[in-house]
């Protein structure tokens, strides 16, 4: 790994509303090209909005879609690689995908392996775990509910990467609009992810860099206002380092579209991975078998 400059965003997606969406993505990729980063990550299906009644309509295909070449032109305006989240169609077929688009044009893509709550009414889950080459890093992406399963940053780093990018459209938490209320809001959120996050970067001496949809992105029909599955998420970002320390952190007091850049620092990574306890070289494979056999009992 050599040291690289990475911003991390943490916006809304108001359902219905990608053109808008687009437009602000590309003003954050501009800002973040301003202040010399040179990969930014955007929250999970920001392009589309987050279980949208018509995602199955708005879905495009990969890497052939009309948002695949928008965010391409962002990345070679800006002279970025971008992470950005969006609904792919295959064969009719809907999925939760994180794409990677470089300044070259598209890179590759993750799609999101477990469900959250109603989301197996609009996508299925894909079925592999990949590893991107960026040159100056390795990276895996690991999607929302995808990080509570401690094995699938274990694979991604033991296939090499040295950062774990988490973009999120979570739905941890309610808030009105007092500032009290949403402070209350944000500070959950945030202790909820940092104190697993934090772990899961020391366990595997990776980088990890947190993004969330931040906002109301709008009310669901079908649902009771208050429900818990309305798209309201409290947003938030963070980098953490490969010892586990926050190296930087959105403010915890307003909901609200924001960005944060950090230096991904390479000695961090050789200090962590020098450690004569480094798990990923310590650990015995041969002891867990247990976790590959079938656990439902019909």
């Amino acid at each position: 790994m050599q040291t690289i400059r990475i911003a991390a965003v943490s916006m809304n997606s108001e359902l219905g509303k990608r053109e808008e969406t687009l437009r602000r993505m590309e003003q954050f990729c501009q800002q973040a090209a301003a202040e010399r980063a040179e990969l930014v990550v955007f929250p999970e299906l920001v392009v589309h909005g987050h279980c949208t009644p018509n995602t199955w309509e708005v879905a495009e295909r990969v890497p052939e879609g009309e948002s695949i070449d928008a965010l391409c032109g962002m990345a070679r305006k800006s002279g970025i690689i971008l992470c950005a989240g969006m609904s792919e169609k295959e064969n009719d077929i809907v999925y939760n995908t994180q794409v990677l688009i470089g300044p070259a044009g598209y890179i590759g893509k993750q799609r999101k392996l477990h469900m959250s709550r109603d989301e197996s009414f609009f996508y299925k889950g894909g079925r592999e775990i990949r590893v991107f080459d960026l040159g100056k890093c390795k990276v895996g992406i690991v999607i929302c509910y995808d990080n509570q399963f401690p094995e699938i940053a274990r694979i991604v780093a033991l296939r090499g990467a040295d950062v774990i990018l988490m973009p999120h459209a979570a739905r941890e938490g309610r808030w009105d609009d007092t500032a009290e209320s949403q402070a209350a809001a944000r500070r959950k959120v945030f202790d909820y992810f940092s104190s697993s996050y934090r772990m899961r970067a020391r366990e595997n001496a990776c980088f990890c860099v947190y993004v969330d949809q931040a906002g109301r992105a709008g009310y669901v029909d079908s649902l009771p206002r208050e429900h818990f599955n309305q798209p309201h998420h409290p947003g938030g970002a963070m980098i953490i380092g490969p010892s586990g320390d926050i190296l930087k952190h959105t403010q915890l007091e307003q909901i609200r579209d924001e960005m944060i850049v950090a230096d991904l620092d390479a000695s961090l990574m050789v200090t962590a991975r020098s450690h004569p306890n480094y798990t990923l070289r310590t650990r015995r494979p041969e002891l867990f078998g247990e976790l590959v056999r079938e656990q439902v009992r019909e």
